[in-house]
């Protein structure tokens, strides 16, 4: 039994004919005994809690460690459809580093007027500390994630771009192994493009951003808030996978003008670190005071080109969701171009116009946090209730900057395994960029989020949501 979509189905469509990109899947599907699929979900949740595939919630007081759950059924794109996202994600890449690099510097972009002075300047994301310091290779954003939604057969929208520490690679790696253990028949009739490199790609794209203090090759490490992180998993995972030390702040000092990190045979400096620690924590000398998690003083090393930081202190202001309404323009400033990759029309609360707009029609509007992620502190209006709206336009009233409101889109969806057979959920995809001095490289699918909760528009984990195997089919 296969119930059907109302919205756009990236498997069906609008009709009961599976569409081309699944066809070879569905043929498969049909064959299969619905409950030896069903065990295989159960043997892949097992696997997951044997590999220790765990993110953390805050704020749950009952077992914070969760499985993120997982479906079977993959989401699948074509060949053409990844390259217009291809180029899309990499226009946007370069025109973020672009970006970031201008207003740090000579703030050519609020010279002329494209996007109001107080919007960085007031910004919290914005550090001062950032003025006038080049990163190796003028590389910014060397880990982004970019948030796509779909409304239509070829309608796709940014919703949204992560450009501080985008999470989520890890499971995109372990979908993929779970699928190819489970379903080693379905990679040999199905030409799916590989995942696996991403890790050497990773380190390869680091490793050629080093400073220039390195004479030699670069000694990276990771370094992580620690086993409370909600992404704890994903940074040992990455780690491991690079074959780089997982470190933690008390692990590191300056030592020497170079920051290091203590082994059985002393302080050995390290060239590049991916950080996963917030701006905020990283150096108590130069940010907060009271930090633990990060390094006194790695900012002077930085400042004086000893280290690389992926990514770059000072990022979170161009993920910004106030700024990201001005991408399309900011695509444009720097590349000359017309964004290839649409943004979800955006209303500012900042701005009494809008504002107005936003407070009168709450109930039609999906309503975020600027700075807010993980799908807290927002509101989806269709499908709040009355007191949650009027709870909403209270915070809303108290503190509009803090705002920024969209349309509710009918975003497709992708079949689910439930007990009563295939069922559709709305999806969200995050594909994974690296950027070097050599360029952009997009990995090939991505993270693909799944609202488990028939209806809902919310795909994160920490909101119910789980993941699935993305797919990108090879010509």
């Amino acid at each position: 039994m296969t119930e059907r979509s109302p919205f756009f189905d990236e498997m069906y469509g609008f009709g009961e004919q599976a569409r081309q990109p699944y066809s070879d899947y569905n043929s498969w599907f049909s064959q299969e005994d619905v409950g030896r699929l069903r065990k295989k979900s159960e043997q892949a949740e097992a696997f997951f809690r044997l590999t220790g595939i765990t993110f953390n919630v805050y704020g749950v007081e009952e077992a914070t460690e969760r499985l993120i759950p997982f479906d079977l059924v993959p989401r699948i794109l074509t060949s053409r459809e990844w390259a217009t996202l291809e180029k899309g994600i990499e226009q946007r890449v370069r025109a973020i580093n672009s970006f970031l690099h201008d207003i740090y510097h000579r703030q050519e972009i609020l010279r002329a007027g494209r996007i109001p002075v107080e919007m960085v300047a007031q910004n919290d994301a914005f550090l001062p500390q950032m003025i006038g310091v080049a990163p190796p290779g003028n590389i910014y954003t060397h880990i982004t994630g970019t948030d796509l939604v779909r409304t239509g057969e070829d309608e796709f929208y940014v919703l949204e771009d992560n450009a501080r520490t985008p999470s989520g690679v890890s499971y995109m790696l372990e979908n993929r192994e779970t699928m190819l253990h489970m379903f080693p028949e379905l990679f040999s009739r199905i030409n799916v493009r590989a995942v696996s490199h991403y890790p050497r790609s990773l380190r390869r794209s680091l490793s050629s951003c080093r400073p220039t203090i390195c004479d030699g090759p670069p000694t990276l490490a990771v370094l992580t808030p620690g086993i409370h992180n909600s992404a704890y998993f994903e940074h040992a995972f990455l780690a491991d996978q690079m074959g780089v030390e997982l470190v933690e702040g008390h692990d590191l000092r300056v030592v020497d003008g170079r920051v290091a990190m203590r082994t059985t045979r002393g302080y050995k400096p390290i060239d590049v670190i991916y950080r996963r620690v917030d701006d905020e924590f990283l150096d108590p000398m130069t940010f907060n005071p009271d930090s633990v998690l990060g390094v006194p003083g790695i900012m002077d090393v930085y400042r004086a080109g000893g280290i690389t930081i992926a990514n770059a202190p000072g990022t979170g202001i161009a993920d910004d969701k106030a700024i990201y309404s001005y991408m399309p323009d900011i695509v444009e400033f720097y590349t000359g171009e017309q964004p290839i990759l649409k943004n979800v029309p955006t209303w500012r609360c900042s701005e009494p116009d809008a504002f107005k707009y936003v407070k009168e029609n709450l109930e039609e509007l999906v309503v975020k946090e600027v700075h807010g992620s993980g799908g807290y502190g927002m509101l989806v209006g269709p499908a709040a209730s009355k007191k949650e709206i009027a709870e909403f336009r209270t915070k809303l009233e108290a503190k509009p900057g803090n705002y920024i409101a969209q349309p509710t889109l009918s975003l497709s969806t992708v079949p689910i395994l439930t007990k009563a057979g295939l069922a559709p959920r709305h999806v969200d995809l995050r594909p994974f960029a690296l950027a070097s001095p050599g360029g952009v490289e997009i990995i090939p699918g991505g993270l693909t989020r799944v609202a488990l909760k028939k209806g809902s528009l919310v795909v994160n984990s920490s909101q119910g949501g789980g993941t699935k195997d993305t797919w990108v089919l090879e010509d």
